[in-house]
């Protein structure tokens, strides 16, 4: 007589995000929709504010989306809201990604008997005052495990006080079969622009970007600059081309759907940031082939390797960041030789399946970890 088949249930995994709009983290979990272990997990994304556009992507793969429009502000009572819907839904797993989701969804886990949560901390948390921190050290002791997206963002956790044993350093990756090199192999940089994607804020200090672009093209008139993205800052900075009298030379794309396309079609990639985590647009670039010239924070030195996928460069350094790009645009055969390293380095390090497999291995050790608590 055949022994019977063991159904095993399936692990439920809430993953909770302060929105879903477009965004680095935000496709990172429409990463976790498309990979997930179908045969041990089943997904729910929850957004405190609105839906936003990656939410249909996340649902066109199959799972739930709860957007609960959550008002700016504090609000004590999205804590029992959340408690409720992690009830309904028998939810193993909270995961939190980014501070303020895990200061609502942290307690919630707890209230409504959540076996184990699991904490994302994407960036440096660059800006936030004394009082923000307080609260995320308080919010972190609901956390079983912290994962840091750098070694560099893991020292910042345990400086602020999380014990070695519950913080794990998992690289962000990229689907290297969407970012991969350009049909004619590594291209050259003639008389291709430079280019930046990315959100237009403050942090991301594309100003000073366009400032090193005044001495670049005081000594290389062909040089031009492509800039994809939006965000606040975008009127004052294509204000700024104007004033610094480069706008002919500076092209302001707004949101680009086809960033591979983009990419193929540079000479190299820049990323001017004064914060950062680890940014898949600096993979994406790598992927597609591209020298990289990119600031020294957050874990960019952990994705670019200084003189041999690209050039570091401190941030906020105008005369600096103008000499790596003119470096790299004026030696085509280092920009290839830089372009084919970054993309080996992509393939060893930062594929999005490895990513995945390393979350869902860490929910296994999670769960392991409160079984045992509970025998």
């Amino acid at each position: 007589m055949p022994m019977p088949v063991q159904v095993v249930p399936l692990v439920h995994v809430a993953h909770v995000a302060l929105q879903l709009e477009t965004g680095g983290m935000e496709r990172l979990l429409v990463e976790f929709a498309r990979r997930a272990d179908r045969s041990r997990f089943a997904l729910h994304f929850v957004s405190l504010g609105r839906r936003g556009p990656v939410a249909d992507e996340i649902e066109a793969c199959g799972w739930p989306v709860t957007a609960l429009e959550t008002a700016p502000g504090v609000h004590p009572g999205t804590v029992i809201r959340l408690a409720r819907l992690f009830r309904a839904q028998r939810t193993g797993i909270v995961h939190t990604h980014n501070t303020k989701p895990l200061l609502y969804a942290g307690p919630a886990a707890r209230i409504a008997g959540v076996p184990c949560v699991v904490h994302t901390r994407h960036g440096q948390r660059h800006g936030a005052s004394s009082r923000q921190t307080m609260l995320f050290r308080l919010a972190a002791r609901c956390a079983d495990r912290m994962v840091c997206v750098s070694q560099d963002c893991a020292r910042l956790c345990m400086r602020d006080g999380m014990a070695a044993a519950r913080v794990r350093t998992i690289w962000n990756g990229i689907d290297r079969e969407r970012f991969s090199l350009p049909p004619a192999g590594v291209h050259s940089v003639a008389d291709r622009p430079a280019v930046y994607v990315g959100r237009l804020t403050r942090e991301k200090d594309t100003a000073t970007l366009l400032r090193a672009s005044v001495e670049v093209i005081a000594r290389c008139p062909s040089f031009r600059l492509a800039i994809a993205g939006s965000g606040p800052c975008a009127a004052e900075l294509v204000d700024l081309a104007h004033d610094l009298g480069i706008a002919e030379h500076v092209r302001f794309l707004g949101e680009v759907r086809d960033i591979a396309g983009l990419l193929h079609s540079a000479s190299l990639f820049v990323l001017p940031s004064l914060t950062e985590g680890i940014p898949l647009t600096v993979l994406e670039a790598m992927a597609c082939g591209l020298p990289v010239v990119a600031t020294r924070v957050g874990g960019v030195p952990e994705a670019v390797t200084d003189g041999t996928t690209g050039v570091i460069v401190e941030p906020g350094h105008v005369a600096e960041l103008a000499a790596a790009l003119l470096h790299v645009y004026q030696h085509p055969a280092t920009a290839r030789d830089m372009g084919r390293a970054g993309h080996e380095r992509v393939r060893q390090f930062f594929d999005v399946r490895t990513m995945v497999s390393g979350y869902e291995s860490l929910y296994d050790d999670v769960l392991s970890g409160a079984a045992a608590r509970a025998a």
